[in-house]
């Protein structure tokens, strides 16, 4: 079972996860073995291992299977966590963030 999820990011990276499987773009074996393995990269370096932190192993899972795959390429992906973060810096306290409309997306 899943800790509860608490921010509206987590509900959105593990729906993600999950569609990008149910398109085939990976197993979920693979899923599986990745997601793990970046959960025990994470006990190694001392996560709480409390449940507090477990989107945050989803999300990495996420990025290197996205990358392992060349889903998006890995320059894009710096890109958008780059955007992202500098959209928080600029949005005041208590507002949603968010990004401008991607020029090559629409």
């Amino acid at each position: 079972m899943s800790p509860k999820l608490t921010e509206p990011w987590q509900a959105e990276v593990l729906a993600l996860s999950i569609a990008l499987q149910e398109m085939g773009h990976y197993s979920p074996a693979e899923w599986a073995t990745i997601l793990a393995a970046e959960i025990e990269k994470a006990r190694v370096a001392g996560d709480p291992a409390d449940g507090s932190t477990y989107y945050s192993h989803v999300l990495a899972a996420l990025e290197r299977i996205v990358a392992e795959n060349a889903l998006v390429p890995s320059e894009a992906l710096q890109q958008r966590r780059t955007d992202w973060e500098d959209a928080y810096r600029r949005t005041p306290h208590g507002q949603p963030v968010t990004l401008p409309e991607d020029p090559a997306t629409g």
